[in-house]
């Protein structure tokens, strides 16, 4: 009896300790599974390193998302830490990832730039330009949808449009002409309670600014065609402009001066402020009428200010002092840059941001006598080119040409000295570069990379219509 009893409790223990092992092999292939069935969270982020794809704004741009911004600049960090990701799952396609900027655009390999133009006459530098903006104007109204959008998905519509409208009416498209009023409507069908103009509240700062810019183009040429001092879209841009600042990381929202995120903003939400969307939410602002005095304006110079490399009074944050270019980054909230890294681990600062941040400067009131302004401006002169965007190549080219435009024009500059100490009329050799590069469906297109939405032709051709707008007196502002 003794030795059957022995019998079973061997037993018990051989089968108690075959169950264990068994479980433990199935905890341990759950574990790989799970492993093997993760994304990999580094390529996932895009960017410098694995890290951040920053920027357009327009988007824009997104452009501009970035803009970069544009929404097209649409880029994976530039919507928020953790990249859009599809606008939070809702663009999952692989081929739009790589639209807007994602983990696959933002580790594709550099692609070399393209060499300067041989600069053309005056006369047919004009002559080419009259002619390019016809066919750019032609191709945008043949590609309008029916619902008055332009867009590379049925959730990308008004950041594209917006731009789009404003390159449009800055180059002479009527207010009343059928393609505007179409796509003015369409924004309008984006209005929300509060005042802003957006189809999400991820992306409610970033729409309504660069709405905003369209509806302010829209007032301005009925104000001078009807020769009024009131516009048709002044109650909806004062109540967009209110809608903004509302938005704006302050003490409306309970951040104090001390935080990073001070006076800056993101694609909306609680998304993190980045330098793209608060150089368009300036922008936004500065065309409703506000001056550099205004409370959001100054705080929102405290935002800029600490996204420059440039360790002083105004910009304290730990990367400041490992790389004092005076150039600027994406944002200063991540501790990282689209560019990447210095040999002495400070963030690489890149052009499009660069002009960005000395453009926002000047919009606050800073004078070219002020330290923040004069090492941007050193930072341009010698970094200057027009066949890249310094620090990114040919990632967000067009995007960079808006910007560059922009500011260098809100600066009041008509010729550059680069580091050689050659002068540039950047008007023209910008404007010659433009017009080599012009499909002949009258559409341009960014064909060295796609990210930031640049493989979209149509908010692409609204950029550059931007561009060309600032070059309408070019032969004037050159003689100066």
């Amino acid at each position: 009896m003794k030795s059957v009893n022995i019998f079973k409790a061997f037993t018990s223990i051989f089968f108690g300790l075959l169950l264990v092992l068994s479980a433990t092999s199935a905890s341990v292939q759950d574990s790989f599974a799970q492993d093997a069935n993760q994304p990999d969270r580094r390529a996932g982020r895009g960017g410098d390193q694995g890290g951040r794809s920053d920027e357009r704004g327009e988007r824009p741009a997104r452009g501009d998302r970035g803009a970069s911004g544009e929404r097209g600049t649409n880029e994976r960090d530039e919507r928020g830490e953790r990249g859009e990701r599809g606008e939070r799952g809702e663009r999952g396609e692989r081929g739009e990832r790589q639209g807007r900027g994602g983990a696959e655009g933002a580790n594709e390999k550099p692609t070399p730039a393209p060499k300067q133009v041989e600069p053309l006459s005056a006369d047919e530098r004009a002559k080419k330009l009259k002619t390019a903006k016809e066919n750019a104007i032609a191709f945008l109204k043949v590609k309008q949808a029916d619902n008055g959008s332009w867009a590379a998905s049925p959730r990308s519509g008004i950041g594209p449009t917006a731009i789009i409208l404003a390159g449009l009416l800055k180059n002479g498209v009527a207010p009343s002409d059928p393609v505007i009023t179409k796509g003015l409507k369409f924004l309008e069908g984006a209005i929300q309670k509060e005042g802003g103009i957006y189809s999400s509240a991820h992306f409610q700062n970033y729409e309504t600014s660069v709405a905003i810019l369209a509806f302010a183009a829209a007032n301005d040429a009925i104000k001078k065609a009807e020769k009024k001092d009131k516009g048709t879209y002044d109650a909806l841009l004062a109540n967009g402009q209110k809608a903004l600042i509302g938005q704006q990381y302050a003490e409306g929202r309970n951040v104090d001066k001390d935080d990073p995120r001070y006076g800056g903003l993101g694609y909306g939400g609680e998304t993190r402020p980045d330098l793209s969307n608060t150089q368009f939410f300036l922008d936004a602002l500065t065309a409703t009428g506000k001056k550099s005095d205004d409370p959001a304006i100054q705080k929102a110079l405290v935002f800029v200010s600490r996204n420059q490399n440039l360790e002083s009074e105004h910009n304290k944050l730990p990367f400041a002092s490992k790389n004092q270019d005076g150039g600027f980054i994406y944002t200063s909230t991540t501790g990282s840059s689209s560019a990447g890294q210095t040999e002495s681990g400070g963030l690489r600062s890149y052009a499009s941001m660069t002009y960005a941040g000395l453009k926002s400067m000047i919009y606050a009131g800073l004078t070219k006598d002020d330290k923040r302004v004069k090492a941007a401006y050193d930072w341009i002169t010698k970094n200057y080119s027009v066949v890249e965007n310094p620090g990114m190549g040919q990632r967000g080219l067009f995007y960079y040409y808006h910007t560059m435009s922009k500011a260098l024009d809100v600066m009041g500059v008509n010729e550059i000295e680069d580091g050689n100490g050659k002068k540039h009329d950047w008007r023209a050799e910008l404007t010659d570069q433009l017009l080599s590069y012009q499909k002949t469906d009258g559409s341009w297109i960014n064909e060295a990379s796609p990210q930031w939405m640049e493989n979209d032709p149509h908010l692409v051709t609204g950029f550059v219509l931007l561009v060309l707008a600032n070059d309408a007196n070019l032969a004037k502002d050159t003689k100066n």
